[in-house]
């Protein structure tokens, strides 16, 4: 299959990404960052990296600004109305956004627009939350006691985000930071960093005051910068588990908060009694969806052995039907890796795959393309439970495709890698499928349906997955403190009672 990029090259255009310090549009004291489409091999990027001292200027800003108060004591109907504002924004710029996701980062940009979409509704979500993130008061301590609990903003967050979804994730950390008053330095992924910077554009046309949230552009060294810098009392990570721990580190040394999303190994799990054609497609969308390139991706299909010959064979007969090319071409369902050095990642691991045992039954290998880097919807059949291509992270469009014999046994390899973001089972009898998501060790566990995804229930993973949970009701309690303000009301004497004994 050879992949002939449709769009003529000349007609995309490039654009220049300012860092934001303190309200202020500045190119960073970095070096110069040219980012080409992985999908056309054509200028559409560039940016400054920020330097140590930019990333300070930043984090002062932000501290400065949460000082100030001007957002922090702000009222939550004002916050709400100004979320909502964002919100409307990325509604009225969906086109633009989306075509600077598919240039940056080679996403079809169908699933683009519907990602602009999602980012939207979460700032919507978060807005109607931003009322709601004051505290409760407790009289059922007894005739002379009252108790306040505050709900406080934790302060400067700092805000690190991948390549993969960079509007959307970003959408699942800021807006809820900024409904409880908190204050953030930002640092997006060095490969796709235009939809978040164009965010913070319009976050301050809309009405945020100076300085509450600050753009730092660049790689590994400014995100390290920002993770271990003291002026911030937060963390929030979406990336590999391996940096990921780093952040961890970094954070311990002054024992600040982190919140972490990071990798997945997710299997879809099919028993003989489940509606095999919507499973089919749900398996084919979850492989492969934004060229596999995402946490959530269902990668690895558990498939019982009574049904596993003729269930993959259908697979693999699905998968060669799968579009593959010009992400700016409508029909395109998986477009270009981000880059080269992960299509070798990619690459290996299905090549370390057949020297496991497994048998590649359909892709395989890099596809021949005028322009772009492709990888061919890959499927790896007869894969041991025990291989590393069935309990790591390939980050690609490979499904590998494991046998079990029965519930205990799809749920021990389910739990056999480390991870737990999420699942997916298939089955008409509720037994079984309720059997199988209390037994995983999973964030999210769907059943009949898979990465449906919204704003209202949470996201988070077990084990390597991460720490901590974002989206839902309890999404802004990751940025809050607690202050309990306990009051006596009556005269008469105290005693003591509690703690270690009672006198």
């Amino acid at each position: 299959m050879t992949i002939i990029t449709s769009t003529d090259p000349t007609t995309i255009s490039s654009n220049t990404w300012p860092n934001i310090i303190d309200g202020h549009e500045v190119s960073g004291a970095g070096d110069e960052v040219l980012r080409d489409s992985p999908a056309h091999d054509v200028r559409v990027a560039s940016y400054h990296s920020a330097s140590e001292t930019d990333v300070d200027a930043a984090v002062i800003a932000a501290n400065r600004a949460f000082a100030v108060g001007d957002w922090p004591q702000t009222s939550g109907a004002e916050k709400a109305a100004l979320l909502r504002r964002v919100a409307g924004r990325i509604e009225a710029e969906r086109d633009e956004l989306a075509l600077i996701e598919t240039l940056e980062s080679g996403k079809p940009i169908s699933q683009a627009r519907d990602e602009v979409s999602s980012a939207a509704g979460i700032w919507y979500y978060a807005a109607s939350l931003a009322q709601h993130a004051y505290g409760d008061a407790h009289n059922g301590l007894g005739p002379n006691y009252l108790a306040v609990t505050v709900k406080e903003p934790v302060g400067v967050v700092g805000v690190i985000t991948p390549w993969n979804f960079p509007l959307l994730i970003v959408s699942q950390k800021l807006p809820f930071a900024l409904a409880v008053g908190c204050t953030a330095v930002v640092k997006p992924s060095d490969l796709t960093p235009g939809t978040t910077t164009r965010l913070v554009q319009f976050l301050y046309e809309e009405g945020l005051p100076t300085g509450t949230v600050n753009l730092v552009h660049g790689g590994g060294d400014v995100g390290a910068w920002l993770s271990g810098h003291l002026g911030t009392q937060m963390t929030t990570f979406t990336g590999s588990t391996g940096v990921g721990r780093m952040v961890a580190l970094a954070a311990a040394k002054d024992l600040k908060k982190v919140s972490l999303e990071l990798g997945g190994k997710n299997p879809q799990v099919i028993f003989p009694d489940a509606d095999l054609d919507a499973a089919l497609e749900k398996v084919v969308f979850g492989a492969y969806f934004n060229q596999g390139e995402c946490c959530n991706a269902g990668s690895r299909l558990l498939v019982h052995a009574d049904i596993a010959d003729e269930f993959t064979a259908r697979i693999v007969q699905r998968s060669q039907d799968v579009s593959v090319g010009d992400p700016l071409d409508e029909g395109t369902k998986v477009g270009a890796l981000i880059s080269d050095k992960h299509l070798g990642v990619v690459s290996d691991y299905v090549d370390l795959g057949q020297r496991e045992g497994a048998s590649v039954e359909v892709g395989g290998s890099q596809l021949d393309s005028d322009r772009g880097r492709y990888y061919a919807p890959t499927v790896l059949a007869g894969v041991p439970k025990a291989a590393r291509v069935a309990r790591e992270e390939i980050f690609g469009p490979v499904l590998s495709v494991v046998t079990f014999a029965n519930l205990d046994e799809a749920v021990e390899i389910t739990n056999a890698t480390g991870y737990g973001l999420s699942a997916g089972v298939w089955s008409r009898d509720i037994d079984t499928a309720l059997g199988y998501a209390r037994a995983t060790k999973a964030g999210t566990v769907w059943v009949n349906c898979y990465m449906d995804g919204f704003p209202e229930i949470s996201f988070g993973g077990y084990g390597a997955s991460g720490l901590g949970r974002e989206l839902g009701r309890t999404a802004i309690d990751e940025y809050i403190e607690h202050k309990s303000t306990i009051i006596r009301t009556g005269n008469q004497a105290p005693s003591w009672v509690g703690g270690v004994g009672e006198k």
